[in-house]
């Protein structure tokens, strides 16, 4: 962020916290000392066992770990049902509360982080906060791409990316706006949600951004009864949302639902036997880097579930069948029953999806693959033969002949071709781009394209495994 983001006012009065949102080449904390996190949760009914104890030396920075071994099934850290902030709309007792529900209902479902931010900001602002030794431990800064500048935004270089960060990045702008428009009434002090303070979209941004590196969603207050769902709550769990990610975990998150311990509302537990100085690790979930960076921001490597969106285009496709040899292919001019079964695929129809992804567990999404398949092939009558969820499994070797499979396979390879000729700059340039030494943000933009070349690279390699393999079984009759 550049320096003018700043945000402290002079004219505040002394009781009032100031929002600053300052740029800084390492992480602090919002308070230069903040109070000590641990004893404020066990001052207030919560646990945290003894063998934890927070770190700088992690590798994403704060995060939890362990002084000595701890045994599997061990409870880590409990908090009472007082402790998570959350944000309650039907709480609006107050003024205050009233214009902060207000607010709330104009943020779009999709952005529900910043609902949770509101309620954030409105804590962070007031001076005698019960959560402020929470707040004041929680990040200056976030190195989410809506605080990068432009020239490492653009250097992203992945278009359904970018378009989120501008979609936030807009909704930011006009959001303060908004904000401006409701409270002009509000000015005093004993209504105004955030203490009198101007907010601003920086202020605006640290708290979604907060809420979103930080929050969980959990059952409300509503017990579970009878077998009944409850809508899941987002909550941010003081001391808990410092466990870092991994796919591995070595801790989980338990929710007491049925009422077995009053004073307890969330738990952490030992997964698995943690080591001494081993962080705590909680799976954020099996998410692309699109979710860790604009969410967490931070770059998974060789990260299982990273996959690449591509738009189901007609006219890409046909291209890339012929750049794979495939003569007259037919996806421009499908016949009446093959496109009949692109409408059972969604993607054709009065409103389909035509958002497809190749890479992650699967290297190609079943209905593109399904497609392609039903598209290379002019029999219906072999077509037939086939459920739809045949049709969309790789693990279905050739359902629909070697032919058509190999064809299939060399179609999505060139498709990875023209998504790979997409991005500016190839691996090894990225690479010397990091060793030469460049900002942070510019190294996770860097480290974000790689990691999109890279999948397209594997799911090319393995499709062009298979067919070596097909063509080894390939026999006159079956060309």
């Amino acid at each position: 962020m550049a320096a003018n983001s700043k945000m402290a006012m002079a004219s505040l009065a002394a009781q009032i916290r100031p929002f600053t949102c300052l740029a800084a080449s390492q992480p602090s904390r919002l308070a230069p000392h903040p109070p000590d996190l641990v004893r404020w949760i066990k001052r207030e009914g919560g646990f945290v066992h003894h063998a934890v104890k927070l770190s700088q030396e992690t590798q994403f920075g704060i995060g939890l770990i362990s002084t000595e071994q701890i045994p599997q099934g061990t409870d880590l850290i409990s908090l009472p049902p007082h402790i998570p902030l959350r944000f309650e709309s039907d709480d609006a007792s107050s003024s205050s509360s009233s214009l902060l529900t207000a607010l709330a209902r104009r943020v779009p479902e999709e952005l529900w982080a910043m609902k949770l931010g509101l309620r954030l900001l409105q804590e962070r602002a007031n001076a005698d906060s019960f959560w402020w030794p929470y707040i004041s431990n929680l990040p200056e800064t976030y190195t989410v791409p809506i605080f990068f500048p432009g020239e490492d935004i653009k250097n992203l270089q992945y278009a359904p990316l970018l378009y989120q960060v501008n979609k936030r990045c807009r909704f930011l702008l006009e959001f303060e706006q908004e904000i401006r428009r409701t409270l002009e009434d509000g000015k005093a002090s004993s209504d105004h949600p955030f203490s009198g303070q101007d907010v601003n979209a920086s202020a605006l941004g640290w708290t979604m951004s907060a809420v979103s590196t930080r929050a969980f969603r959990l059952h409300g207050n509503k017990k579970l009864q009878g077998g009944g769902s409850s809508d899941h709550v987002p909550m941010m769990l003081p001391l808990i949302d410092m466990c870092n990610h991994s796919f591995k975990p070595n801790v989980r998150i338990i929710q007491e639902q049925n009422g077995a311990d009053s004073n307890t509302l969330v738990k952490v537990v030992a997964e698995t036997e943690v080591k001494e100085n081993d962080p705590l690790l909680l799976n954020y979930g099996c998410l692309s880097n699109e979710f860790f960076l604009l969410d967490y921001g931070f770059v998974i490597e060789s990260n299982p579930y990273e996959t690449i969106e591509l738009k189901y285009d007609e006219q890409l496709m046909d291209a890339a069948s012929m750049a794979a040899g495939v003569s007259s292919p037919k996806f421009s001019s499908p016949a009446p029953w093959q496109r009949q079964l692109l409408s059972q695929l969604n993607l054709a129809g009065e409103i389909p999806n035509l958002k497809v992804t190749i890479g992650g567990p699967e290297p190609v999404e079943g209905r593109l693959l399904a497609a392609i398949r039903i598209l290379l092939c002019g029999d219906l009558v072999e077509v037939e033969k086939h459920d739809l969820d045949t049709l969309k499994s790789l693990s279905s070797t050739a359902p629909l002949g070697i032919a058509n499979e190999m064809a299939v396979l060399r179609t999505v390879i060139a498709l990875c071709v023209i998504a790979l000729s997409h991005f500016p700059t190839k691996i090894m340039e990225d690479e010397a781009i990091i060793k030469q030494g460049v900002s942070a943000t510019a190294e996770l933009s860097v480290k974000y394209r790689i990691q999109k070349k890279s999948v397209i690279i594997d799911v090319m390699r393995d499709l062009t495994r298979r067919v070596k393999l097909l063509s080894s079984k390939e026999t006159p009759s079956a060309a």
